[in-house]
């Protein structure tokens, strides 16, 4: 993969995806040619993360192309300079996630949603999890957050969970403050 072109290559494979999914086709295992599952993951996605961003944006709308590039572009980043191009053979399993319910200083969905941010950075989703899901995007919304913006935030603070904490309760509170993630 041409990493110049990168987002135009992603955008041909999202596009592909939608209307394969419009059409009716259904199951990741018959959206991607074996060619395709190799440069996804050579930078570090899964097919079921394209399958399940064109499933969503075809039943709801959202997200929208510009966030899955993204968050796909965070998620390369991390693989390449972090993992090394690595890719990891852990997996964050449903089971082990807090509630749904569970909340920390009053904000619902934030213990949920950082082990997952994490995970999708890593690489690590178990294929029924998605990262950006519907109730992430409810939590974004509801603190004016931007998914590939929490996925930075994330990497950057992962050490210090407080400040990912303390920044999300001024989104919260309407405070349009940027992460300074050089201050990590």
């Amino acid at each position: 993969m041409n990493a110049y072109d990168y987002s135009t290559y992603l955008n041909t494979v999202w596009q592909d995806a939608v209307h394969r999914y419009e059409a009716g086709e259904r199951g990741v295992d018959t959206f991607f040619s074996a060619e395709l599952l190799a440069e996804l993951a050579s930078v570090g996605l899964k097919a079921i993360e394209v399958y399940d961003f064109a499933e969503d944006f075809v039943k709801t709308g959202e997200p929208d192309f510009g966030t899955f590039l993204l968050i796909c572009e965070a998620r390369r980043d991390y693989f390449f300079h972090v993992q090394k191009g690595i890719a990891s053979t852990t997996v964050l399993h449903m089971d082990s996630l807090p509630s749904k319910e569970d909340a920390v200083e009053g904000i619902t969905w934030l213990p949920r949603i950082l082990p997952k941010a994490l995970a999708k950075l890593r690489g690590e989703l178990e294929t029924d999890l998605m990262f950006c899901c519907g109730g992430d995007r409810r939590f974004f919304k509801e603190n004016n957050i931007h998914p590939a913006e929490f996925l930075r935030a994330v990497w950057a603070w992962s050490e210090t969970p407080e400040k990912i904490i303390d920044w999300v309760k001024q989104r919260r509170d309407g405070k349009l403050v940027t992460a300074d993630f050089a201050a990590s």
